[in-house]
Protein backbone atom coordinates (compact mmCIF):
# COMPACT_ATOMS: atom_id res chain seq x y z
CA UNK A 1 0.00 0.00 0.00
CA UNK A 2 1.49 3.28 -0.71
CA UNK A 3 1.71 5.90 1.97
CA UNK A 4 -0.39 9.06 0.90
CA UNK A 5 1.03 12.04 3.15
CA UNK A 6 -1.13 15.76 2.59
CA UNK A 7 0.32 18.95 3.38
CA UNK A 8 -2.14 21.32 4.53
CA UNK A 9 -0.08 24.45 4.27
CA UNK A 10 -0.88 28.12 5.67
CA UNK A 11 -2.32 30.87 3.56
CA UNK A 12 0.66 31.56 0.78
CA UNK A 13 1.29 32.83 -2.65
CA UNK A 14 2.78 29.43 -3.47
CA UNK A 15 4.21 26.29 -2.23
CA UNK A 16 7.64 26.22 -3.75
CA UNK A 17 9.23 29.71 -1.76
CA UNK A 18 11.01 30.87 -4.91
CA UNK A 19 9.54 34.33 -5.78
CA UNK A 20 9.99 38.01 -5.33
CA UNK A 21 13.09 39.69 -3.86
CA UNK A 22 13.38 36.80 -1.46
CA UNK A 23 13.79 33.48 -1.22
CA UNK A 24 12.46 31.74 2.03
CA UNK A 25 14.80 28.47 2.28
CA UNK A 26 12.49 26.37 4.35
CA UNK A 27 9.59 26.69 1.64
CA UNK A 28 11.90 25.98 -1.03
CA UNK A 29 13.74 23.10 0.57
CA UNK A 30 10.66 21.62 2.07
CA UNK A 31 8.91 21.74 -2.12
CA UNK A 32 12.08 19.54 -3.01
CA UNK A 33 11.67 16.89 -0.38
CA UNK A 34 8.14 16.56 -1.00
CA UNK A 35 9.49 15.97 -4.78
CA UNK A 36 12.03 13.59 -3.15
CA UNK A 37 9.14 11.60 -1.88
CA UNK A 38 6.79 11.41 -5.08
CA UNK A 39 9.94 10.62 -7.12
CA UNK A 40 9.87 7.09 -4.56
CA UNK A 41 6.27 6.10 -5.04
CA UNK A 42 5.06 8.44 -2.31
CA UNK A 43 1.76 10.06 -2.94
CA UNK A 44 2.02 13.80 -1.73
CA UNK A 45 -0.64 15.98 -1.82
CA UNK A 46 -0.19 19.33 -0.87
CA UNK A 47 -3.57 22.18 -0.09
CA UNK A 48 -2.44 25.82 0.64
CA UNK A 49 -5.22 27.62 2.53
CA UNK A 50 -5.49 30.51 0.09
CA UNK A 51 -6.01 29.02 -3.27
CA UNK A 52 -8.12 25.45 -1.25
CA UNK A 53 -9.65 26.47 1.39
CA UNK A 54 -12.23 23.90 0.22
CA UNK A 55 -9.45 21.07 1.31
CA UNK A 56 -9.06 22.12 4.74
CA UNK A 57 -13.03 22.94 5.54
CA UNK A 58 -14.00 18.95 3.84
CA UNK A 59 -11.34 17.33 6.29
CA UNK A 60 -12.33 17.14 9.65
CA UNK A 61 -9.29 16.63 11.27
CA UNK A 62 -7.85 19.59 9.65
CA UNK A 63 -10.91 21.50 10.54
CA UNK A 64 -10.84 20.24 14.07
CA UNK A 65 -7.38 21.57 14.50
CA UNK A 66 -8.00 24.59 13.33
CA UNK A 67 -10.76 25.52 15.61
CA UNK A 68 -7.47 25.92 17.61
CA UNK A 69 -6.46 29.33 14.71
CA UNK A 70 -4.25 29.19 12.05
CA UNK A 71 -0.87 28.87 13.82
CA UNK A 72 -1.27 25.25 14.29
CA UNK A 73 -0.50 25.07 10.23
CA UNK A 74 1.45 23.67 8.86
CA UNK A 75 -0.12 20.56 9.32
CA UNK A 76 1.47 17.34 8.25
CA UNK A 77 -1.37 14.37 7.89
CA UNK A 78 -0.08 10.63 7.35
CA UNK A 79 -3.33 8.87 6.16
CA UNK A 80 -5.92 10.44 8.34
CA UNK A 81 -3.08 11.02 11.20
CA UNK A 82 -1.71 14.65 11.94
CA UNK A 83 1.94 13.35 12.20
CA UNK A 84 3.38 17.09 12.10
CA UNK A 85 2.08 20.24 13.58
CA UNK A 86 3.47 24.15 13.40
CA UNK A 87 6.41 23.60 11.54
CA UNK A 88 7.29 22.36 8.27
CA UNK A 89 9.35 18.55 8.73
CA UNK A 90 12.58 17.90 7.53
CA UNK A 91 13.48 15.46 4.69
CA UNK A 92 14.82 12.71 7.27
CA UNK A 93 11.28 12.93 9.31
CA UNK A 94 9.58 12.74 5.97
CA UNK A 95 10.86 9.21 5.20
CA UNK A 96 10.28 8.12 8.41
CA UNK A 97 6.76 9.07 8.30
CA UNK A 98 6.54 7.23 5.26
CA UNK A 99 8.12 4.23 6.14
CA UNK A 100 10.96 4.77 3.75
CA UNK A 101 14.61 3.56 4.66
CA UNK A 102 16.73 6.23 5.61
CA UNK A 103 19.85 5.80 3.90
CA UNK A 104 22.37 8.32 1.96
CA UNK A 105 20.14 9.20 -0.55
CA UNK A 106 18.80 11.90 1.92
CA UNK A 107 20.63 14.21 -0.07
CA UNK A 108 20.71 17.79 0.44
CA UNK A 109 17.41 19.42 -1.38
CA UNK A 110 17.44 21.96 -4.37
CA UNK A 111 15.28 22.51 -5.97
CA UNK A 112 14.65 26.04 -7.54
CA UNK A 113 11.04 26.26 -9.11
CA UNK A 114 9.98 29.52 -9.98
CA UNK A 115 6.86 30.77 -8.28
CA UNK A 116 5.47 32.92 -5.05
CA UNK A 117 6.07 33.28 -1.63
CA UNK A 118 5.50 35.21 1.70
CA UNK A 119 7.51 37.94 2.19
CA UNK A 120 10.26 37.15 5.31
CA UNK A 121 8.86 37.74 8.74
CA UNK A 122 9.44 41.36 10.21
CA UNK A 123 11.66 41.65 13.07
CA UNK A 124 8.71 42.48 15.10
CA UNK A 125 7.59 38.86 15.34
CA UNK A 126 4.71 39.16 12.58
CA UNK A 127 3.92 36.70 10.03
CA UNK A 128 5.47 37.64 6.85
CA UNK A 129 3.67 39.64 4.27
CA UNK A 130 1.95 37.40 1.32
CA UNK A 131 1.60 40.00 -1.13
CA UNK A 132 3.78 39.85 -4.29
CA UNK A 133 3.87 41.51 -7.67
CA UNK A 134 4.35 37.76 -9.69
CA UNK A 135 1.47 36.24 -8.65
CA UNK A 136 -1.82 37.03 -10.66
Amino acid sequence: MTTRIRVFDPALCCSTGVCGPSVDDALARFAADLQWLAERGVAVERYNLAQQPGAFAENAVVRERLARGVDVLPLVLVGERIAVEGRYPSRETLAALAGLPIRGDLEESGSTSACCAPRPARESGEKGDTRSGCCG
